[in-house]
């Protein structure tokens, strides 16, 4: 027998959650991984908001960050610039510190970022099919009639940008 577990069940409440299943923590794990000079694409691909955990978008922010100030991103690294920034105390804190521990060990090859990153943004095109799906629902009933249109195409000028970047890392990963 199969659980069916629906795009809206929370990742807490999923009871066999593995950072070694979840495509955003194999991505970060081999981004970790990754020297800094074959980075450069995978970087220009992806932003905080197409992680679906938080945690996740927060360490790729910092990762990110280092990434453009030419300064290491390796897991150490990363440790050192959350102490240094205070942000290693707290709940969050201390989440980031538990995920990147978590990261470091997957053992995601370097090698494999792009395909990773690739699916990350995969991931996050299709959640945004159904964000946009909500949102034209909610907006059916709340804007008022000479707002819907424009609303679905400003939804669908999104959709296509998403696309287009979809679209840029699967050809450089084509053979």
């Amino acid at each position: 027998m199969t659980s069916d577990l629906s795009d809206e069940t929370p990742q807490s409440d999923v009871e066999d959650y593995s950072a070694t299943l979840d495509i955003e923590a194999q991505m970060l794990c081999s981004l970790l991984w990754t020297p800094t000079g074959r980075v450069a694409s995978v970087m220009k691909d992806l932003t905080p908001e197409d992680f679906y955990q938080p945690v996740h978008a927060a360490l790729f922010e910092v990762i990110a960050g280092l990434i453009a100030a030419g300064e290491p991103h390796s897991g150490a690294y990363v440790l050192m610039t959350l102490q240094r920034d205070g942000r290693t105390s707290g709940h969050i804190g201390k989440q980031m510190v538990t995920t990147l521990t978590q990261l470091m060990t997957i053992g995601v090859p370097s090698g494999a970022l792009e395909h990773y990153a690739a699916a990350v943004l995969t991931q996050a095109y299709r959640r945004g099919f159904r964000t946009a799906a909500k949102s034209l629902a909610e907006a059916a009933e709340s804007l008022p009639e000479d707002q819907l249109y424009e609303h679905m195409c400003s939804i669908g000028r999104e959709r296509r940008a998403a696309s287009q970047r979809l679209q840029a890392i699967r050809e450089r990963r084509a053979p």
